[in-house]
């Protein structure tokens, strides 16, 4: 037991009073007859020490009742050991948010972060569970609840200071709301499953800079009594400055010689404002860039940014990395860039119309398929009585079909769909009913001209079909405008698979799909030439023959530019076995793998074993270079709360066991049970001596008659 005021024990001295009171006689109690003393002289009456105790339970009570109540006044309170503590069952469950985002790879932050890491983890108790959690684009656990209650109170401290030994800072960005939120769920939920009670809190270890992610706060609802404790880590350099692609820069229609456009941020507490930005290569020896043309000098004001068009010169190799220097932070100087590539296919058109004739459908397909800079299409028209030529039908992506062929002809096509290709069939009158049903592998199909009064219009159409997925929006999904003079009906009702994406008003089938082998067949029940319809002259027209190539896989529209963490989508029938990273080393695919999420590192990437190569570049999350402070209040106002500080932090040793004390000595109140003691002691005191002074009274009275 200790005492936290023991000043109070001298009191204890104040036992001699009563054993002293009991020893000493006062005047004899002991009365003798005499005759008359006036002839004697008064004398004092002598004080004489007893012989031996009287009363002695009287004074056994009073030396208690003193003791009890110096000991309640002193305070006394029992220190108590993990097992005996009656805290122990309710255990302190701290989570330990370490941050591992790229902001944290500039200098002296990652070192930083470690030792608070550990700094934490050694001041917890033997009893408390302790939980550490990495994170970055995605929350990672380190050590679960499990791992450290599972190992011996002595190898906890060094199991997780070993595991963080072993993280590094990766390239990805800051999402702190994401992390946040698994660490609350993390500490809500007890190991049995059920809802953990006892103290508990988040420690968070980071940069806190202002470009972290705290969107999976915005709807989330704070556990109670789950407080966060912020332990902020700072770079030793103030001044950084970044570099990032424009958004729709390198992956739109551009030309390949156009400049390139990039955004120079510059943090509001940089103290550099003059850089220099232009296209380089990495140095061998991991030092600063090299520039392989002249670079630009950019004035970045502090807290601005400023977007520059970095030309493209002519005639150089290898321009895939644009670099900033002057920083002291080089984490974010580089952003990586896919020149433009412009992708070539093919289409074949079967028909009898010619090229310039602006009243054939020929025509405004040509037209539609307009040269861009991302995408070059090459329209072969070939008659429709003549062999068909195998190079151009293998070479084609997109096949059109505008006149009957012939048995030979319509079973080449067929052959064709089955292996994937994508065949339109255009019914501009009724003899195409044999090559349709030559084309789906049946009898011929019934086809022949429609009565539709003046005109028809669309009225049914599939937006879910990804033929028309494009013009789901309600501001282009308006087709009430495009009139349709002439229509063939297509009787497909016999047609196994055959599906209506677009029907007329009255109900007949105006564009209609059938699935043969691994490709499709589409059947358009009009033209699209002024003598049939509006649709050539509509703004729906260009759009929806880009979606019939896209949908043939004629156009890849397959993104160079992706972020630090991005799935990047492959297509299915590329071919593509491998993935060659920035550091040269290859990643192999599995068979029939619909993406790749290996993208952890800034650089080119290469698909390698398919049709053709491919290349693109990830590249640094640009809100990693918001390097700014993120202040608590921004936490606060998404509902987390926020400690305001750590009392163990700032009191000395000898202090804090004090506080300790403080704190026992008030959970417990042991001096309460003093006071009342002493008053139960007191009363029976009372009650006792006075039983014996009624005793000794009638004891004189029986003497003295």
């Amino acid at each position: 037991m200790n005492f936290l005021t023991p000043l109070f024990l001298l009191g204890g001295l104040a036992l001699a009073a009563p054993i002293i009171y009991h020893l000493v006689r006062r005047t004899t109690r002991e009365r003798t007859a005499f005759s008359s003393l006036m002839f004697l002289q008064p004398s004092p009456p002598r004080i004489a020490k007893r012989q031996r105790l009287e009363h002695w339970l009287l004074l056994l009570l009073r030396c208690l009742a003193l003791a009890l109540l110096a000991l309640g006044f002193a305070r006394p309170f029992f220190t108590q050991s993990p097992v005996n503590d009656p805290t122990a069952a309710q255990p302190r469950r701290t989570v330990v948010l370490v941050d591992t985002s790229a902001s944290m790879r500039r200098e002296g932050v990652w070192a930083t972060a470690r030792a608070r890491a550990e700094a934490v983890l050694r001041r917890a108790a033997p009893v408390d569970h302790v939980a550490i959690i990495s994170f970055d684009q995605k929350a990672t656990t380190l050590v679960s609840f499990e791992d450290w209650n599972r190992a011996a109170p002595a190898e906890r401290i060094a199991l997780a200071v070993g595991r963080l030994a072993a993280l590094s800072p990766s390239w990805a960005g800051t999402h702190l709301g994401n992390a946040l939120v698994t660490a609350a769920e993390a500490l809500a939920e007890g190991e049995d499953g059920k809802n953990a009670v006892g103290p508990r809190g988040i420690v968070l270890i980071s940069d806190l800079q202002a470009g972290s992610r705290l969107d999976a706060l915005q709807a989330y609802e704070w556990p109670k009594g789950v407080e966060l404790t912020l332990e902020p880590v700072k770079a030793r350099q103030a001044t950084n400055a970044g570099v990032q692609i424009v958004a729709g820069g390198p992956d739109s229609t551009r030309a390949a010689d156009a400049p390139v456009r990039v955004r120079v941020t510059n943090a509001a507490d940089s103290t550099r404002e003059q850089f220099k930005l232009g296209w380089a290569r990495s140095a061998a020896t991991g030092g600063a860039p090299e520039f392989i043309v002249p670079a630009l000098d950019a004035y970045v004001p502090p807290g601005q940014s400023r977007v520059f068009a970095v030309p493209v010169p002519k005639g150089v190799a290898g321009l895939e990395q644009i670099s900033l220097t002057g920083d002291d932070e080089a984490f974010d100087n580089t952003t990586y860039v896919i020149p433009p590539t412009q992708q070539r296919t093919n289409v074949l058109w079967i028909g009898g119309d010619v090229a310039e004739d602006p009243a054939q459908p020929l025509f405004f397909l040509r037209r539609a398929f307009a040269e861009t800079p991302r995408v070059a299409v090459q329209v072969t028209a070939v008659a429709p009585g003549g062999p068909l030529s195998p190079a151009d039908v293998a070479a084609a992506s997109l096949i059109f079909v505008s006149e009957a062929l012939s048995p030979a002809a319509a079973a080449a096509l067929r052959e064709q769909a089955q292996a994937g290709k994508t065949i339109i069939v255009v019914a501009r009158n009724p003899g195409i009913g044999p090559t349709l049903g030559a084309l789906l592998g049946r009898e011929p199909v019934p086809v022949e001209e429609g009565r539709a009064g003046s005109y028809a219009m669309f009225s049914e159409i599939d937006f879910q079909h990804p033929l028309f997925a494009a013009f789901a929006d309600p501001r282009f999904s308006d087709f009430t405008k495009i009139r349709f003079w002439k229509f063939r009906k297509l009787d497909l009702s016999g047609v196994a698979g055959a599906r209506t994406v677009a029907k007329f008003d009255h109900g007949d089938p105006a564009v209609a799909e059938v699935p043969v082998g691994r490709g499709r067949i589409y059947a358009f029940a009009s033209g699209w030439q002024p003598d049939d319809s509006q649709l050539a002259v509509s703004s729906k027209f260009v759009p929806l023959m880009w979606s019939l190539l896209e949908q043939a896989g004629g156009v890849a529209n397959f993104a160079t530019q992706h972020v630090v963490g991005d799935r990047v989508a492959l297509s299915a029938d590329s071919g593509t076995t491998a993935v060659r990273g920035p550091a040269g080393a290859a990643v192999t695919l599995a068979a029939g793998a619909a993406e790749f999420a290996a993208t952890g590192q800034p650089g080119i990437y290469e698909l390698t074993g398919g049709l053709r190569p491919q290349r693109f570049a990830v590249n640094l999350d640009a809100n990693e270079s918001r390097t700014a402070p993120l202040g608590p209040d921004e936490l606060e106002q998404l509902g987390v709360p926020v400690a305001k500080g750590r009392v163990e932090a700032t009191v000395p040793a000898e202090k804090k066991a004090l506080l300790q004390g403080i704190e026992a000595e008030s959970r417990q109140k042991l001096w309460r049970w003093f006071i009342v003691a002493t008053l139960a002691v007191l009363l029976i005191e009372s009650v006792l001596a006075g039983r014996t002074a009624r005793r000794a009274a009638l004891a004189t009275e029986g003497a003295n008659p």
